[in-house]
């Protein structure tokens, strides 16, 4: 089991003729992924090749939707046109669009977000790293990578990993697979202000998911959500969490590299998350070094 993707994902890549997206289309590729599409207004019609596949480039989501049924779309478009792009799968039904660009305008993604209540379709993202559900072997068989996490830290196991830092992610990824230790699914959900998926979504996730035995959940300064996550882990959570925040000597009202790393009002602070956790139960990671630890001592 797993959350979100799985071997059978189909996954289309927008901005696949760019050389970050066609480079990370590769990569995905490579990691057993199911990349049956690109999409390039205006190039619709050419084939993108890499080991041995043929993907078909498409002009619009959703003629490509409608050719290949692919299921999911990783975003690598640049930031001005990147909230038309997230939309553009919306419209096309997808189940996941995985928004990696970086600096799309807050404005631009409050009205993506107006424009998706009610949707089928959920938003991870933007400026984030994607998702990765390990396969079965050290190249992936089985496996499904979206986006820009490095696949060869991954293992196959029963750890389930959220983090608004993509840095971080592969840190914990790295530690777990290090001690031996697999993981159900990775999700970079983002650090921008306005995103899709939150921590709590993902976290209701894998409570759900039988597979997931543990899971490491790594914040950062600004905004709530840490905290509304820890709250209904204190109410509803089944299973051993251990957290990390990031952002602990950053000084009030500066904004420390995301976006969404902010803190202003006394809201949103370190001190404030860390209590959170304590308060549900979660185990705190002193240091990104100690989080896998932290996991392991308490399961």
């Amino acid at each position: 089991m797993s959350i979100l993707v799985t071997p059978q994902t189909r996954l289309l890549v927008q901005g696949i003729t760019g050389a970050f997206g066609a480079r990370h289309a590769q990569l995905s590729i490579d990691y057993g992924t199911q990349v049956v599409a690109g999409v390039t207004p205006g190039k619709g019609g050419q084939v993108f090749e890499h080991a041995g596949v043929k993907v078909p480039i498409f002009d619009t989501v959703a003629e490509a939707v409608r050719e290949t049924r692919a299921t999911a779309s990783a975003v690598f478009v640049p930031p001005p046109f990147a909230a038309d792009a997230i939309l553009e799968g919306v419209d096309a039904r997808l189940d996941l669009v995985v928004a990696i660009t970086e600096g799309i305008p807050v404005n631009d993604m409050i009205k993506v977000k107006r424009a998706m209540q009610g949707s089928a379709t959920r938003l991870i993202g933007p400026n984030c790293p994607g998702i990765v559900t390990p396969g079965d072997g050290k190249d992936s068989h089985g496996g499904c990578r979206i986006g820009i996490a490095p696949g060869y830290i991954h293992k196959r196991g029963h750890i389930g990993v959220v983090s608004r830092s993509g840095t971080l992610t592969y840190e914990a990824v790295f530690q777990l697979t290090s001690r031996g230790v697999g993981q159900s699914t990775c999700v970079g959900i983002g650090g921008d202000p306005v995103n899709g998926t939150s921590h709590l979504d993902v976290i209701q996730l894998f409570m759900a998911d039988p597979d997931t035995h543990g899971i490491i959940m790594i914040g950062e300064i600004g905004g709530s959500a840490e905290e509304e996550a820890a709250e209904w882990i204190k109410a509803h959570g089944t299973k051993p969490v251990a957290g990390f925040i990031a952002g602990a000597t950053a000084p009030p009202g500066r904004r420390m590299g995301h976006a969404g790393a902010i803190v202003s009002g006394g809201k949103g602070t370190a001190q404030a998350k860390f209590d959170a956790f304590r308060a549900a139960g979660i185990g705190v990671a002193a240091t990104p070094s100690e989080m896998a630890d932290t996991l392991l001592k308490m399961m």
